[in-house]
């Protein structure tokens, strides 16, 4: 009696073992499947805002157009592209977009310069790395003598040159670079991102953070033409690091303008504030009254999931836009 009271207890022991280990598995793939389906509507909500954002993307590529449609050889603030930064309800979330003109800012690209191989010594300072120190010297940075300024240009021109040899005192190289404690060697081609001057020599993120406003990158080019029409009151610094021009007289400058800006650049330079100044014809020539590179910078929500995109577009010549880069993230 005693041995089969003893099965007995055996065998209850084992079910209750059984009907734990089934509900622990049962739990569990619960669990899984709960994760599973979460992270299914996740990625579909994700996917959903991406094309939010791409949509953006098409709707900025036709306000573009029509913009230029009428004014194809102008390009201003009264334009309906100019508009500042709008947002669009839509199903389950919302679109945020906002169109800045790439030739309003002093492009960084623009300090690579095509050496003359039959060119001897150091190559003459371009107007763009001439405007870059000037802008530095402006903008009164704090432990930014002109000194510092020079070596900063130094640097980025050889980050940017196809060579490896140092252009001037300030500049770095593949052996500069290559003897830091995390090694690694100099792009020799166009910078891709702002965020790339944080790895360049003489670079401080204070510094970086100072000029991001002022500065930018046109993609694979090293075009220097600043838009006169475009360029930001707020930015006056930028136009007298330009031209080397007083404050006073830039802000005269820019608040003279008008909401359709100039329509030549001749128009520009005639205005009483400029005749004065003994300004050279290769610096009339960085400007522009027109402009072929903008930024879409879009963040798009569906449900609890976000999606932020920047966009380069250019003009082509028949009035066509194409899409030449784009940056998943936020600035």
């Amino acid at each position: 009696m005693k041995r089969l009271s003893a099965v007995k207890g055996v065998a209850l022991i084992s079910v209750m073992l059984i009907v734990a280990l089934s509900s622990i598995l049962a739990t569990q793939m619960t669990a899984r499947l709960l994760l599973q389906m979460q992270r299914a509507d996740n990625i579909s909500s994700n996917q959903q805002a991406y094309w939010y954002a791409m949509s953006a993307e098409a709707f900025a590529k036709r306000i573009l157009i029509t913009s230029f449609e009428k004014e194809p050889k102008l390009t201003n603030l009264e334009q309906v592209w100019a508009q500042g930064e709008n947002t669009f309800p839509v199903e389950f979330g919302e679109i945020t977009g906002e169109i800045s003109d790439l030739q309003a800012c002093l492009n960084l690209n623009a300090l690579r310069f095509e050496k003359d191989p039959q060119e001897q010594g150091s190559p003459k300072k371009s107007l763009a790395r001439a405007a870059f120190e000037e802008l530095l010297m402006t903008l009164n940075l704090e432990d930014v003598s002109q000194f510092e300024a020079e070596y900063m240009a130094d640097a980025l021109t050889d980050w940017l040159d196809e060579d490896s040899a140092i252009a001037s005192a300030g500049g770095a190289e593949d052996n500069d670079y290559a003897a830091k404690e995390f090694a690694y060697l100099p792009a020799n081609n166009y910078l891709a991102s702002i965020k790339e001057l944080r790895i360049i020599e003489h670079f401080s993120i204070k510094t970086i953070n100072a000029i991001k406003g002022y500065v930018c990158i046109l993609p694979n080019t090293n075009l220097h033409k600043i838009n006169i029409n475009t360029l930001s009151i707020d930015h006056v610094e930028l136009l007298m690091a330009l031209l080397t021009i007083p404050r006073d007289v830039a802000e005269q400058v820019l608040s003279a303008r008008e909401d359709k800006g100039f329509e030549t650049i001749d128009d520009f330079f005639k205005l009483s504030e400029l005749t004065k100044y003994e300004i050279k014809d290769e610096q009339k020539e960085q400007f522009v009254v027109d402009s072929e590179y903008f930024k879409l910078k879009t963040t798009a929500s569906f449900n609890n999931s976000y999606f932020s995109l920047n966009s380069i577009l250019k003009v082509a010549e028949n009035n066509q836009i194409n899409v030449i880069s784009r940056t998943i993230g936020r600035d």
